[in-house]
């Protein structure tokens, strides 16, 4: 059973940084696309970023390019997402998500994922 646990979520004004960590156990890391959602209260779960297995393929929402890297190492089975010049749109619940996919790819839809985290407050204040 795959399990995903997210860390690194907080407090912080605007325009500082934080790093979220999400480690995946339980299965081979390397076989699984992974991707940053965040949820914003009254909207949908949208997709931050994702990266693919090999981290070959990476997708950015355009309102985190530039300011938010995703990452991954698969030696430690965890996947990043640095955030930069945070801004107070920026929070929400970010969870991570895990999926096996198939091929070097990325993706975005939500309905593909078949793992999630239990997911991470971020709050920046203006």
């Amino acid at each position: 059973q795959v399990q995903l646990v997210e860390s690194g979520g907080g407090l912080v004004q605007a325009g500082a940084s934080l790093r979220l960590s999400c480690v995946l156990s339980g299965r081979t890391f390397s076989n699984y696309a992974m991707a940053w959602f965040r949820l914003h209260p009254g909207k949908e779960r949208e997709c931050v970023a994702a990266l693919s297995r090999k981290s070959l393929d990476i997708f950015y929402e355009d309102a985190v390019k530039g300011r938010f890297i995703i990452s991954r190492d698969n030696d430690k089975k965890t996947v990043f997402l640095q955030m930069n010049s945070l801004i107070p749109e920026d929070t929400a619940v970010y969870y991570c998500a895990a999926t096996l996919g198939s091929g070097e790819y990325y993706y975005t839809r939500p309905e593909i994922y078949e793992y999630w985290g239990q997911g991470t407050q971020v709050t920046v204040s203006s």
